[in-house]
């Protein structure tokens, strides 16, 4: 590889670089501001207030249109590993 292809080259990175930091950074900021209320989320999920809500879906006491995603098992049960999963693989570039 000559010196222009090189520049070339990692002129490329430098930009696909930039363009990666930014969306990070951006991806970063919403969810810093999001933590403090999926934390109100994962303390709610199995909580008595959670199981009594279960039980009001389950009585059949809630709209049919109300969304209830967060009465399901899996749906935060995953959010909450696919959170713990990404502050690991994070931590993990703490060394670059």
């Amino acid at each position: 590889m000559d010196n222009i292809e090189r520049i070339e080259y990692m002129e490329e990175i430098l930009k696909e670089g930039q363009a990666a930091v930014a969306a990070l950074s951006e991806a970063l900021a919403r969810y810093t501001a999001l933590a403090p209320r999926l934390n109100e989320l994962f303390d709610y999920y199995g909580s008595p207030l959670w199981f009594s809500d279960l039980a009001d879906d389950e009585a059949g006491n809630l709209p049919e249109e109300l969304a209830r995603g967060v009465l399901s098992e899996d749906a935060v049960y995953n959010l909450i590993d696919e959170n713990r999963q990404l502050i690991e693989e994070l931590s993990g570039f703490a060394q670059l």
